[in-house]
């Protein structure tokens, strides 16, 4: 193999296997705890299987990596030929993934950046997809990560949930805020903003609730050149008529993507979750 730039994420990212293998892109896997079993995502639990146990109130609970998975994925790559890794992650405010990353990068056999995204699910994958293509350009290990920090500068989720109890619970979005969604019985829209998950708007219907989405990421996207990705988790038809309604209403739409989130992102965020990730090209 060629000596290169060799570009690691992890599996929240949810990039497709066919996108991955073509840009050399690796994923380390986050672990989802279902009962008494770690099952990696991706391989050992599917987002169908999640869902029912999430439907059944079964216990589940999700894991980072351990450095030492990492220190695996780094020396094989080093063994690849590779030259240095850019390796990207979700934000280090919902999950440990971050900091085994870094663990591992301090004793790899070759130079390894690590970066805290802030994003998760495709608006991390967009930003993985951005340093694979600097590196198959020749890209140094800095040219990477600047082209992936700058695809997150621009990069904009937004989603809808049914109900804010699976955020609570996993301590990802703040008690208080969930009471005044549940107090209130309105259908909460959410963004990522500086990593976190905020409270956007308070809508009183579902229905209400997922057009204004539409509205929202239509008017974010404008008339630029965008990627933009439809994440639900047993949510097919809401996806499939956002998407729709997306690919009508966006004149500059580059690649859109449909895709249900995998069992980590779908632990904290219910059955129903539907969103959209704006990324300018």
């Amino acid at each position: 193999m060629s000596r290169h730039v060799a570009i690691v994420t992890d599996s929240t990212a949810y990039l497709p296997p066919r996108t991955m293998e073509r840009h050399g892109i690796t994923a380390v896997p986050l672990t989802v705890v279902l009962g008494d079993q770690a099952l990696e995502e991706g391989t050992e639990i599917s987002a169908r299987s999640l869902a029912q146990a999430l439907q059944k109130r079964r216990p589940v609970t999700t894991s980072r990596p351990s450095p030492e998975v990492f220190a695996a994925t780094y020396r094989a790559i080093a063994e690849s030929g590779a030259t240095g890794i850019v390796s990207l992650h979700l934000s280090a405010e919902f999950s440990g993934t971050y900091d085994a990353a870094v663990l591992a990068a301090r004793e790899a056999p070759l130079p390894v950046r690590v970066v805290d995204t802030g994003m998760v699910a495709m608006a991390l994958g967009f930003c993985a997809l951005a340093a694979a293509r600097s590196a198959e350009a020749g890209g140094t290990v800095d040219e990477a990560v600047t082209a992936a920090e700058k695809r997150a500068a621009g990069t904009s989720t937004y989603f809808y949930v049914d109900t804010l109890d699976y955020l609570r619970r996993g301590g990802r979005i703040g008690a208080a805020q969930a009471l005044l969604g549940s107090a209130l019985a309105v259908k909460p829209l959410l963004q990522l903003d500086g990593g976190r998950i905020e409270l956007l708007e308070k809508v009183r219907t579902a229905s209400k609730a997922i057009a204004r989405l539409e509205e929202i990421v239509a008017e974010r996207a404008g008339s630029a050149q965008v990627d933009i990705a439809v994440h639900h988790l047993a949510a097919p038809e809401r996806a499939s008529a956002l998407a729709d309604r997306l690919r009508a209403r966006v004149p500059g739409l580059a690649d859109l993507h449909v895709s249900e989130v995998g069992a980590v992102i779908g632990a904290h965020t219910g059955p129903g979750l539907l969103g959209a990730v704006i990324s300018p090209r």
